[in-house]
């Protein structure tokens, strides 16, 4: 007698299994309906900026496409956009890199991905301080791994502190994720801040994933200090990047990665067995966001500080709503505890993920709950929106706050 079974989530790994969905992408696919639906949507969701692509950087592309460059590259990049990358770095971070020390892919995420793929196995540990990026945790999950999630506090300008991080740490501990300016907080470590972590980690072969994807978006006096400027460091840090955020980029499609060569020998392997090269033709558009006139970036900024100022008067004057300060990215992580454990309009808020869908369903704000950041009593709000869209929005959390 046949015992076979029809196939479905049981065949399913565990690996698989125990990761989340994107909570942001989740969010955003619902809002996209409603506003299909004829829905008066604001969204304050996506982690993405507003403004379009440079129209410098769509010329290279076109430009790319006109010229034929379509088909397969070097499975790492492009030699022009490596040299680009290096530039960058030397530039802006204050970092020196080798070319064999650098690999382009397909988005931020690959580059995470395959890092996480290339040094993880079962019974590591990987610590990661919350509230985190979305991805970190899954990532590490994919990879056999376990995550050790290290809370930190508004108080704190949730920011893991060297005692805390001592404290994380056991013989299992492989990694310790740094995201700064971080996704969600805004929060950006100092220099001192940065050395007194790698302090910590110094002589205890722990590497280092810093992840800098939003390292020209600051405001203020902040300047973010890469742990790999740290020599004593050097050969611990991987440092994950990308044009994304900087440059309106984000379905282009390409992040990079630097680090020791053997790990980036060791991503490109993996890299040659999954998706092979990023897009050529964004490549060639990479370049020149890269290497172009940098002028649209410190315009860009400016008006993202602007944002940033409304949004963090405007938050904190809505009651049971707290937020700090963000220091660099575009999103504002308030408090919502003061609201949470009441009821409006008979639905009763127990946690960020219900505050999220009645902000969404009654009043039509999309905004991403803060449990999918490891932070419940949060919530993650977008301001890349122009003024007026933020005001409206603020006027409607008023509202269904009231």
């Amino acid at each position: 007698m046949s015992t076979s079974t029809v196939p479905g989530e049981i065949h399913l790994t565990r690996r698989v299994l125990s990761m989340q969905e994107s909570q942001t992408m989740r969010i955003t696919a619902l809002a996209n309906k409603m506003k299909a639906e004829g829905k008066d949507i604001v969204s304050l969701s996506a982690g993405e900026p507003d403004f379009p692509t440079p129209d410098h950087v769509n010329k290279a592309g076109i430009d790319a496409i006109n010229a034929g460059f379509t088909r397969y590259t070097a499975n790492s990049g492009i030699p022009e956009l490596k040299k680009a990358i290096l530039e960058k770095f030397r530039r802006d971070n204050g970092l020196e890199f080798q070319e064999n020390q650098i690999i382009v892919s397909n988005g931020g995420k690959q580059t995470l991905a395959n890092t996480f793929l290339a040094l993880c196995q079962e019974g590591d540990e990987v610590i990661v301080p919350a509230p985190y990026w979305v991805s970190f945790p899954e990532m590490v999950r994919l990879a056999g791994a376990e995550p050790v999630i290290v809370d930190t506090t508004i108080e704190a300008e949730y920011k893991i502190t060297p005692a805390q991080l001592e404290a994380a740490i056991t013989p299992k501990t492989k990694i310790l994720v740094l995201n700064s300016p971080s996704n969600p907080t805004g929060a950006v470590y100092s220099e001192s801040e940065v050395r007194g972590l790698m302090k910590v980690l110094e002589g205890r072969n722990i590497f280092v994933v810093s992840d800098e994807m939003y390292d020209m978006i600051v405001y203020g006096d902040v300047r973010p200090f890469s742990p790999a400027r740290i020599p004593e460091m050097k050969e611990w840090v991987i440092v994950s990047n990308g044009v994304s955020k900087t440059y309106s980029m984000t379905g282009w499609r390409i992040g990079y990665l630097a680090g020791p060569k053997w790990l980036i020998d060791a991503c490109d392997k993996i890299q040659s067995q999954t998706t092979s090269n990023p897009n050529a033709i964004a490549q060639k558009a990479a370049v020149a966001a890269l290497m172009g006139d940098q002028g649209i970036v410190e315009e860009r900024r400016l008006e993202f500080e602007r944002r940033r100022d409304y949004m963090y008067e405007a938050i904190n004057s809505i009651p049971g709503f707290r937020t700090a300060l963000p220091q660099g990215a575009f999103y504002i992580f308030p408090s919502i505890s003061g609201v949470l454990g009441k009821s409006f309009n008979g639905t009763v808020m127990n946690d960020s993920a219900d505050v999220a869908e009645y902000l969404l369903k009654e009043h039509f704000v999309a905004t991403v709950p803060g449990d999918a950041f490891g932070a419940p009593e949060n919530l993650r709000l977008s301001y890349a929106a122009s003024i007026s869209s933020l005001e409206e929005a603020v006027n409607r959390i008023k509202k269904a706050f009231r």
